[in-house]
């Protein structure tokens, strides 16, 4: 882990691998940091750069007062930015795909694809969500908030290792970069901008998600390019016995799912 000085300020950071592939970026989600993405930069960091930044506020980030998705979202260019990448994949789990969706629109020529997982264009339970979270951070300590959370984004068969370590991270965030994050993905409605997405994407959920059910995935991949003159390549798949954070409870799953989809993007590349 590491940081990088970048034109919105210090970023934190986690990297692995080289080559000419094109790079994959990692967007987490509210209630983590750039940790969450561990097994998937020790897997594709073997084929190409893979990248894990925190937000402005998580992690190692510096934290920007007001920051709103749009500024996650420059924060993240500006970190390949500063690492020499002008095109990367991006992948983002929930607040992630969120960013990622706004990626796009800010500079869609920069996404070589898209990785949308257990997220949404648009919660219908949004507002609700968005004011329980922010309650419950100024109520509880986040480490108490992360303990009552833990069960829902994982489900109950997860092992207490990565319950553990769902935890610890959670806990240690900033609440007011908390608050921020919480606003950035429950009250986002990005509708007309996944229905102007103009790249390969691949939308997967955990089967077993009870944060954002698979039905809001099915929802944005049918929403996905709709708008687009070009609609473009458009996959759904479901992470069978996972959560919220299928990338953590179902590593081996995910990791070859989203490899399958860039074999398929970069045919002929």
């Amino acid at each position: 882990m590491s940081t990088v000085e970048t034109s919105v300020g210090r970023i934190g950071l986690s990297e692995a691998g080289h080559g000419d592939a094109i790079p994959i970026l990692f967007l987490h989600g509210v209630g983590s940091d750039k940790s969450v993405w561990h097994p998937q930069l020790s897997h594709f960091g073997v084929a190409r750069r893979a990248i894990a930044i925190d937000y402005p506020g998580y992690g190692e980030s510096e934290l920007d007062a007001g920051a709103s998705r749009d500024d996650f979202a420059r924060a993240a260019f500006a970190t390949l930015d500063a690492l020499g990448i002008t095109r990367a994949h991006v992948c983002g789990l929930s607040l992630g795909g969120v960013v990622a969706i706004a990626m796009h629109a800010l500079a869609p020529a920069r996404c070589a694809s898209l990785v949308l997982a257990d997220s949404f264009a648009i919660h219908p339970d949004g507002q609700a969500i968005h004011d329980r979270s922010v309650a419950a951070s100024y109520a509880m300590t986040m480490r108490d908030l992360a303990e009552a959370r833990a069960p829902l984004l994982l489900g109950t068969s997860a092992s207490s290792t990565i319950k553990a370590e769902v935890i610890a991270t959670m806990g240690t965030i900033d609440p007011a970069a908390f608050r921020l994050g919480a606003a950035a993905v429950w009250l986002a409605d990005q509708q007309a901008r996944a229905a102007a997405i103009d790249v390969p994407t691949l939308v997967l959920v955990g089967e077993d998600d009870g944060v954002t059910p698979p039905a809001l995935s099915r929802a944005l991949a049918d929403m996905v390019g709709s708008a687009a003159s070009h609609r473009p390549l458009v996959t759904f798949e479901t992470i069978p016995q996972a959560g919220h954070l299928a990338n953590l409870k179902q590593p081996e799953t995910f990791n070859a799912v989203v490899d399958r989809f860039l074999r398929t993007t970069e045919v002929g590349t």
